[in-house]
């Protein structure tokens, strides 16, 4: 009897144990690296799939969220001075065109560019995460290719936009055929913060779910006024 209790604490301590460990699928601050891509006012014009505030705001969530976390990240933008026009502000917010070093491209796949690539590959993970316009076009282009020379990709759906629906939901499924895995803009945030009681980027994380957040945000502007939660 006495040997059947302890081998149950054992194994209920061992299933314990297993529990605190999170899945290695799960992102961190630390094993991935961002590329934000061609987040443009003419990208933006022909944009069918998501509403434009609906596509800032999530955009502003994921480029928060990199900066919150000190994630390694790159934006890159095509043909900038002569056709698409300067970069979301909700990104320029988080990272400033003057201190950022924008990668302006005229490869549409962002992987074949050398700078843009150098750069990427320069962050030194093997973990890529994707967010941009168009997802038919310049997403799909280095999340295959990426895949293609052996690194793990996820890309960001809602932070993500094309000239319809049909041509957006096309290269979603195109890409999680090739093995790449979607997420959403809240999703990026929350994974990243993972525990609450990480008081370090626990303000940071609500305030800028306050401002970009659309109904969850004003859930926690209530709780913390109403509340005082």
């Amino acid at each position: 009897m006495k040997k059947a209790i302890v081998t149950l604490f054992i194994a209920t301590a061992s299933l314990a144990g297993n529990a605190q460990k999170p899945s290695p699928a799960l992102l961190s601050p630390t094993n991935h690296a961002l590329v934000l891509i061609d987040n443009e006012s003419q990208m933006a014009f022909a944009t069918k799939n998501i509403d434009i505030m609906e596509l800032r705001n999530n955009t502003a969530i994921v480029a928060g969220a990199s900066k919150i976390f000190n994630v390694p990240t790159v934006v890159t933008t095509v043909a900038e001075k002569s056709f698409a026009g300067p970069v979301f502000p909700e990104i320029q917010e988080f990272y400033p065109p003057a201190t950022s070093n924008y990668i302006d491209r005229t490869t549409m796949n962002t992987w074949e560019d050398v700078n843009a690539h150098k750069a990427i590959v320069g962050k030194g993970q093997k973990r890529i995460v994707l967010a941009g316009l168009w997802t038919s076009v310049c997403i799909v282009g280095p999340a295959l290719s990426a895949i293609s020379e052996g690194y793990e990709v996820y890309f960001i759906s809602d932070a993500c936009g094309d000239v319809t629906k049909e041509a957006h939901d096309m290269a979603i499924l195109r890409m999680i055929q090739a093995g790449a895995k979607p997420m959403t803009s809240i999703q990026y945030l929350l994974e990243l913060q993972r525990d609450w009681a990480r008081s370090a980027t626990y303000k940071p994380v609500n305030d800028l779910v306050k401002k970009y957040g659309g109904a969850y945000g004003i859930g926690i502007i209530y709780a913390h006024e109403m509340l005082k939660h």
